[in-house]
């Protein structure tokens, strides 16, 4: 099959999975006359998000659309290994720039690929493929390096907003797989690249990933002052702010509210969701500016995440039945798969194992790497386990023996 267009792949999966034009338009959101374009190859598909709804709805890996080996797996998903950690580490101790002060850079490569090659790391990402990032990870690193050292002028600034976002790209799914002082690293030196990319929002941005890293390490307060801090410096002013800077402001406060409710600090959660509420108000719908996902509906995961880390899991629980089902499905699958993660620590909280283990379930459906590479989630499993009278559910255990959790 890989001699054929990726229309044809779309159509000979679509087949497989017995399903009509009609019915795969529907739940892609497109019409029937845009499907028959792409599958007979008047239409092409060159956008990575759609090619990710369309794997999505076919349930294959994306690489199988592209024609490549799709991602190899082991029952435990392979998250990361050792290797691939070294790797990574190998990646962000080089010091391109500092090298390219004293002599001559290499030929960077071209910004035009770069900026692909960061949004798809980004959907990547955002779809939960944790190990494929992983994977592409110190290539990427090495890339923007690269980049970074190699080009003056105007291009200078694009390369380090470049590298700026790779190292937040490195920071988020290091931290998700319990590498965090990888995480703290790659975080940091986000922050440094964004002052040289001259890009407040940018650097705003970089100091969610520092804050996550540091709370990951036990810092929350550390990371609560410094979110606060940061987010006082962008707060929209009397005049209209965009969307872009509303997006930035509202998820420092969203994760200064993560910080504080893991130190107890319910009245600070409150300020601080209140704040969040009124950026989202004025942003009106969720969106991805600077890739942050924030919005109404994101907003109520993090009360609902906040309400978990304060331990009133009746509370979470209560404010995720509330959510709007359209409006949570709208949302990329990491986002999803995280909250699902968070409803089912609230669930074994107040003792609802059974509702627990369902939401384990729900979530690994949506994105396996969340539910079974992140070490949360093999304590909510073990906790499920634990707490199950007698032998736990078939499609449970099954989960668990994936996660490499013991029945």
């Amino acid at each position: 099959m890989d001699e054929l267009p990726i229309g044809r792949r779309v159509a000979y999966w679509r087949g497989r999975r017995k399903m009509s034009q009609q019915v795969f338009a529907d739940r892609l959101g497109k019409s029937k006359s845009w499907v028959d374009k792409v599958e007979r190859g008047v239409r092409r598909l060159d956008k990575f998000s759609v090619l990710y709804e369309i794997a999505d709805i076919l349930q294959v890996d994306v690489q199988l659309l592209l024609g490549k080996d799709p991602e190899r797996r082991t029952d435990a998903l392979n998250c990361i290994d050792q290797v691939e950690v070294e790797e990574i580490r190998a990646a962000l101790e080089r010091y391109d720039s500092m090298t390219a002060y004293f002599d001559a850079a290499p030929y960077p490569p071209p910004l035009v690929d770069m900026r692909k090659a960061v949004s798809h790391a980004w959907l990547t990402y955002q779809y939960g493929r944790y190990g494929m990032l992983t994977r592409a990870l110190p290539k990427l690193l090495r890339d923007a390096q690269a980049a970074d050292a190699g080009y003056d002028d105007e291009q200078a600034r694009d390369a380090a907003h470049l590298l700026g976002q790779v190292y937040q790209i490195a920071s988020s799914v290091l931290r998700k797989l319990g590498e965090c002082d990888l995480a703290w690293l790659a975080a940091d030196r986000s922050m440094a690249v964004a002052q040289r990319a001259d890009d407040q929002l940018l650097a705003g941005v970089a100091t969610t990933r520092v804050c996550n890293a540091l709370a990951a390490m036990g810092r929350s307060r550390p990371a609560l002052e410094l979110n606060v801090n940061i987010a006082n410096r962008l707060a929209p002013g009397t005049g209209d702010a965009s969307p872009e800077q509303l997006s930035v402001y509202g998820m420092l406060l969203l994760q200064g509210t993560m910080a504080a409710a893991r130190i107890g600090d319910s009245a600070t959660v409150d300020d601080l969701l209140a704040g969040a509420q009124e950026a989202a108000t004025l942003l009106g719908s969720d969106q991805n500016h600077y890739w942050t996902s924030f919005g109404p509906t994101n907003l109520e995961l993090h009360r609902a995440a906040a309400a978990v880390e304060l331990g009133d899991g009746g509370r979470a629980v209560e404010i995720h039945q509330r959510i709007p089902e359209p409006a949570f499905n709208a949302l990329l699958p990491e986002r999803r798969a995280h909250h699902l993660l968070d409803i089912a620590r609230g669930y074994a909280q107040i003792g609802d194992v059974a509702n627990a283990g369902e939401m384990l379930l729900l979530g690994d459906r949506l994105a396996p790497s969340e539910i079974r590479c992140r070490p949360i989630a093999h304590e909510v499993m073990s906790d499920v386990l634990r707490r199950t009278r007698g032998a736990p559910p078939p499609p449970i255990a099954e989960l668990a023996e994936h996660m490499g959790v013991g029945v």
